[in-house]
């Protein structure tokens, strides 16, 4: 039954930690689902307790500092065109199998269809499947 309540705890506690955010939450509910397990050997209330304790502080000390550092930093700008991949785009002059143009993060790119078959009209909507240099290669949005 223990073990059952340790591990109720822990969700809950994981639960807390999605309206919070900081990772406090869950090296708590880590705790509690480490005691959970340690529960179904038949400890008695106090070792359950201790094993709660031990665990929590021990994800607080080494497992949150990296979460932090892995989480938090942010991440690094990638200015490159081949950032632009999967990013949707209007057509704003049809793309036929000579070319056409889209409008792509504001700007006006000269695109070609992944499929050389198919053309897109005029204001349908297409993502980024590549950049071929100065070109990107789209596909029609569904």
């Amino acid at each position: 039954m223990g073990a059952l309540i340790w591990f109720i705890a822990a969700v809950i506690l994981a639960g807390l930690e999605l309206a919070v955010g900081e990772f406090t939450f869950l090296m708590l509910a880590a705790g509690a689902l480490t005691t959970s397990g340690a529960a179904l050997f038949g400890l008695p209330l106090w070792a359950e307790v201790a094993v709660f304790a031990v665990s929590s502080a021990a994800f607080w000390v080494f497992l949150r500092p990296y979460l932090h550092k892995r989480f938090l930093t942010p991440g690094l700008y990638n200015g490159s065109p081949s950032a632009l991949v999967g990013a949707r785009a209007e057509v704003i002059e049809d793309i036929t199998p000579d070319g056409g143009q889209i409008r792509l993060d504001g700007t006006i790119w000269s695109a070609r269809a992944l499929d050389p078959a198919v053309n897109i009209a005029t204001g349908e909507h297409v993502t980024v499947s590549d950049i071929d240099g100065p070109v990107a290669v789209v596909w029609k949005d569904s």
